[in-house]
């Protein structure tokens, strides 16, 4: 399977649709997306996973270099509504404990 990702920009925030699996295959492509919007100035970065049907480690080591970068430019990283078999891999690995993880977007935009 594919996967799909679509990045809205609104007011100093960016918004991210992620749908499909995240895997070996499709990792690379998603750090590509990512990785260049954690480094601009104070970022603040909310990446939706509702439609994320898998992840394996190389999609959780996306998600920590996301996280590296975010901090290092002062910014913010928040993943929202996440399956229950993604927020069982993210607290199985601690992952849960260092990025914030919420159950909805807040600010309506979906």
């Amino acid at each position: 399977m594919n996967m799909k990702i679509e990045i809205n920009k609104e007011d100093d925030k960016t918004i991210v649709m992620v749908a499909g699996e995240i895997d070996a295959y499709t990792a690379p492509k998603l750090r590509e997306a990512l990785i260049p919007l954690a480094e601009e100035e104070n970022p603040h970065i909310t990446v939706n996973l509702k439609n994320v049907s898998y992840m394996d480690s190389t999609g959780l080591g996306v998600f920590v270099g996301l996280l590296k970068n975010v901090r290092k430019n002062n910014g913010s990283l928040n993943l929202v509504e996440l399956t229950d078999r993604l927020e069982r891999l993210f607290s199985i690995t601690g992952l849960s404990d260092i990025i914030d993880i919420s159950p909805k977007l807040e600010g309506g935009l979906q």
